[in-house]
């Protein structure tokens, strides 16, 4: 689900932005707050019943609060801005690491075999 290369910048994203916690909600001085495993922002991402939104992933902020992060996955993917984290902490790193042990391979492009 994560990939390789992707997977490895999502964890890092995620570990620096909340330690994995996809309970953890963080509010800015601009009146928004940001859900979950990504720090997903209500001014942009969803909707939390307070915030102006763009809502641009079309959901509930709640919903990014629980931990079955397939729609936090699937929100991030539509152009997260990585923010301070990623500059500080994952930007230019070998992030190979992240995924070290896991055994996890990407699945290829089906796309791309079918057209060979």
């Amino acid at each position: 689900m994560l990939g390789t290369v992707r997977g490895n910048r999502r964890l890092c994203m995620a570990h620096y932005e909340s330690g994995f916690d996809t309970s953890f909600v963080d509010h800015n001085p601009d009146g928004s707050s940001e859900y979950g495993i990504f720090q997903l922002n209500s001014a942009w991402w969803c909707d939390n019943g307070v915030t102006p939104t763009q809502n641009l992933c079309h959901m509930e902020c709640r919903d990014l609060l629980n931990p079955h992060i397939l729609d936090d996955i699937l929100c991030a993917r539509c152009g997260l801005d990585p923010g301070d984290s990623w500059i500080r902490h994952c930007s230019g790193h070998d992030l190979s690491e992240w995924l070290k042990g896991c055994n996890m391979h990407a699945k290829p492009d089906a796309k791309k075999i079918n057209n060979s």
